[in-house]
């Protein structure tokens, strides 16, 4: 999993789950009166991000919003419709009998944005001397480990056309890991092979946000255009990228894409219905509105079904120190650590009031970090535990292990200590900041004082991924049809295992850093799971998987939103899914006057 999908509403790698910025994030238009006469007649599409990009080195990224579902592709994709394996730089792929070597076959004819011929040599430095090099801090290695050593693929040139690709052992899952973006060799080689004066590959600050846009090259249907820091991202049509119709028309059709960043998803709104906008993520709290709308504003408000994103608190569970000082109170910690205090936390929540209240009743429970989805779901009918809201329960719990309430019915720790923690989510989401809200109303019910702060998404993440300073957080996983997209989250090592997170390269080492017996489990389950082909066998293993994360629960699961989209009829092509969001399909999409 990686710190989304239709987030963006647009094609997501197939290979990675991302931390999720907003439950909503909102598709929004800079007003057109703003662009130039010249301009307003390209056929575009303008939407909005809440925040800025990080980084525009899509082996260095982690985080939504990303330009890189619009700039790069992998050897395959996987349709959200369907499921199904479709070829993207690849244009067909075969798997020996002992299903221990994959061989594509790439298209001819592949350019880079620059012109530059896109070949076999290119997709073996990407995952040789990129995916698969330890000293590249990427994602998209955790994902590519096999089985219980966690050793990596290799990958050969055969041809011109054909890469082999030689797997350790039979693993299910590598051919959907197979959508990682390939990179340009011809201008990231060196950056790669010469280090910095701290010894760390220059590709590690290579391709930042401040990289003027005409040095970026890409493989994908856009390139980046214009970046403006705090006001927007402008794509255009990449002349070279290789789809065509059956007319032979290059695709895609849509010119120019505008992601204005605008910070505020009310503004958003406004927008849109001032007819602005071209399309906006339908965030419950406003349904009805735009609802009653949708022929007055010429637009269509699409429902996917229950979204493929997780929401979820999580604990802090690292008992590690760095340079002698612990990354959690030692007090906290022992609270945070006793599973008893987090099943009270679970039961304590009022998840029903969260669905009507916040949701508008417009989503479903969330009790598992499989999408509801995927084959490999286990639904509470089938036996997941779940945490109906019990607050009596909560207290039971407590008491047990070991704590009290004094005179003024807080919680106190056998110690004497009050429970006291604070809770952090990103700023900017009235969805997730009013979960936290609900939250710290419900936890102070069983004696629980929780300091709710909203902050800026950058300053969060970098407490969730770099300093590890935080006590408790509000957040989201995007999700997916295959569960092995989850390693690096559920690995101990992996760049995810958000809740007792090991140092990543480049970070500082953490000393007394301690993984339980029941993390090392789904770890383990999750390694059977991707060596396992039997699909009865892989339910059962994913089962007791999903058992282990209710029971432990490293994540609380909170609401799981309606995936839905106002879009402008004419945007023609548009094929709406949970998974893909609405312009997963970008290439086929026109617009009509």
């Amino acid at each position: 999993m990686t710190l989304t999908t239709k987030i963006l509403s647009h094609k997501k790698p197939l290979w990675l789950i991302i931390i999720i910025a907003f439950l909503a994030i909102t598709m929004t238009a800079c007003n057109p009166t703003k662009l130039t006469k010249k301009s307003e007649k390209i056929p575009q599409l303008v939407t909005s991000i809440l925040s800025d990009p990080k980084t525009f080195n899509a082996a260095l990224s982690s985080e939504s919003p990303n330009i890189f579902g619009y700039t790069y592709e992998g050897l395959l994709t996987q349709n959200p419709i369907n499921g199904k394996l479709e070829g993207s730089l690849a244009k067909s792929w075969e798997i020996s009998p002992d299903k221990t070597k994959i061989t594509f076959t790439m298209r001819e004819g592949l350019k880079w944005s620059d012109g530059q011929p896109l070949t076999v040599d290119d997709v073996v430095f990407t995952y040789k001397d990129i995916y698969l090099n330890e000293a590249i801090p990427t994602d998209t290695r955790d994902v590519l480990r096999i089985g219980k050593e966690r050793k990596l693929p290799t990958v050969k040139k055969i041809d011109n056309r054909r890469v082999e690709f030689s797997v350790p052992e039979p693993f299910r899952p590598f051919l959907l890991n197979t959508g990682a973006s390939i990179l340009p060799a011809h201008v990231l080689k060196e950056s790669t092979i010469n280090k910095d004066q701290d010894g760390k590959p220059l590709f590690l600050s290579k391709w930042g946000v401040d990289t003027p846009p005409q040095e970026l090259i890409v493989n994908g249907p856009y390139k980046l255009e214009r970046y403006d820091t705090s006001q927007r991202v402008i794509f255009r049509r990449n002349p070279y990228y290789w789809r065509k119709d059956t007319q032979g028309k290059p695709q895609p059709y849509i010119e120019r894409i505008v992601w204005q960043i605008v910070e505020s998803t009310d503004t958003s709104l406004l927008q849109f219905r001032s007819g602005d906008l071209d399309t906006i993520a339908v965030a419950p709290d406003y349904f009805s509105l735009l609802k009653a709308q949708e022929k007055q504003g010429n637009f269509k408000i699409y429902n996917g079904g229950p979204s493929s994103a997780t929401s979820f608190i999580s604990f802090n569970l690292n008992k590690g120190k760095r340079e002698g000082k612990p990354l959690v109170e030692p007090i906290k910690s022992k609270w945070f650590n006793n599973v008893q205090f987090r099943q009270a936390v679970a039961y304590a929540i009022d998840r029903q009031t969260m669905l009507n209240n916040t949701f508008r009743g417009l989503g479903t429970f969330q009790n598992s970090p499989i999408s509801v989805q995927s084959p490999y779901y286990l639904p509470p009918e089938k036996g997941l535990k779940v945490y109906k809201y019990n607050p009596e329960k909560a207290k039971e719990l407590l008491l047990k292990a070991g704590f009290k309430y004094n005179d003024k019915n807080l919680l106190e720790d056998a110690e004497g200590n009050q429970v006291r923690f604070g809770l952090l989510t990103n700023a900017g989401n009235k969805i997730r900041e009013s979960m936290g809200s609900q939250i710290k109303q419900d936890l102070g019910k069983i004696g629980i004082q929780v300091d709710f702060t909203p902050l800026a998404w950058n300053t969060f993440i970098d407490k969730l991924s770099n300093t590890l300073d935080w006590d408790a957080c509000l957040i989201g996983l995007t999700g997916g049809l295959e569960p092995n997209d989850g390693a690096n989250v559920w690995s101990p090592e992996g760049g995810l295992h958000m809740f007792n997170q090991k140092p990543q390269a480049g970070q500082k080492p953490i000393e007394g850093w301690e993984v339980a017996d029941w993390e090392r489990k789904i770890n383990d389950l999750y390694i059977q799971g991707a060596q396992e082909f039997d699909e009865d066998k892989l339910k059962q293993i994913y089962g007791e998987s999903q058992q282990l994360t209710q029971e432990y629960l490293p994540f609380i699961y909170l609401v799981n939103s309606y995936a839905m989209s106002a879009i402008r009829n004419r945007f023609q092509g548009i094929q709406f899914s949970a998974l893909g969001g609405a312009f997963w399909n970008i290439h086929e999409i026109k617009i009509t006057q």
